[in-house]
């Protein structure tokens, strides 16, 4: 297990490079003009400079160069999307689940990285005021990834025929397996708020996250009509991150296990 979860930062790390290319490949071909991925404003010079922030930013994860500076950055870019730009919208429509699942996402990104963070080498030493605020605000990382989770389940109870639709025709019992899923989001941001068998859940989690990208999404980026569609390629590369960062959960719970 412990080699599984290993992975989860370059699964990350793959998923904020890959994120940052397809914002660069889309303005380059004009279609900007909406959101590429769901938490970036419609503005091309953004779009360009986001795209480059964040291959930056999946590059040096993967390869070591200043993770946790990177990482607690990455975070607070996340979540400073989620404050300018998804708060306002959820606010706004308080009962659209497209807009509260793009929130939580973005939400579920912010606590990966600083978790991610967390992970890495202590505070090097002219920063040793603010230590302790730091630290604080990593250690939310776990627990607005709990919150996200819960979120995630409970959006999926209010959607079961459109999730049931997702699944392919044949695999079968797409509405159980609807329920599960909604079931299992709910379980495991319990489990990992409370701490207890929260590894478990985050490793489980993240491979639900994994078959959901395999199965579901690349099969659908392989369909021509699809291939060119952003939202299909965004969603894909979602589900990605998110295994990752449900292996990084998984980490941080080992880790505090041995401290």
């Amino acid at each position: 297990m412990d080699k599984i979860i290993a992975q989860g930062r370059l699964l990350f790390a793959i998923a904020i490079a890959a994120f940052g290319v397809e914002n660069i490949v889309c303005a380059r071909f004009g279609q900007a003009v909406m959101p590429v991925i769901p938490w970036l404003p419609a503005n091309p010079a953004l779009v360009y400079l986001a795209g480059i922030a964040l291959i930056a930013a999946g590059v040096c994860i993967a390869n070591n160069v200043m993770p946790r500076l990177v990482a607690i950055l990455l975070g607070a870019f996340f979540f400073a999307c989620v404050l300018a730009l998804q708060v306002p919208k959820v606010a706004a429509h308080p009962f659209d689940l497209g807009f509260r699942t793009t929130a939580f996402e973005t939400l579920s990104m912010c606590a990966a990285s600083w978790t991610l963070a967390a992970s890495f080498a202590p505070h090097p030493p002219h920063i040793q005021k603010w230590a302790g605020p730091l630290d604080l605000l990593l250690k939310s990382g776990r627990y607005l990834f709990a919150v996200s989770s819960i979120v995630f389940g409970i959006d999926h109870f209010l959607l079961l025929r459109f999730i049931a639709s997702l699944i392919p025709a044949w695999f079968p019992g797409a509405l159980f397996w609807a329920y599960f899923t909604g079931a299992a989001f709910v379980a495991a941001g319990i489990s990992i708020a409370i701490k207890t068998m929260d590894r478990l859940a985050a490793v489980l989690l993240g491979t639900m996250f994994l078959l959901w990208f395999l199965f579901l999404h690349a099969p659908r980026l392989m369909s021509a009509p699809r291939s060119h569609n952003p939202n299909e390629w965004s969603s894909a590369f979602i589900a990605l991150g998110m295994c990752g960062a449900s292996w990084i959960m998984a980490g941080d719970s080992l880790r505090g296990r041995r401290t």
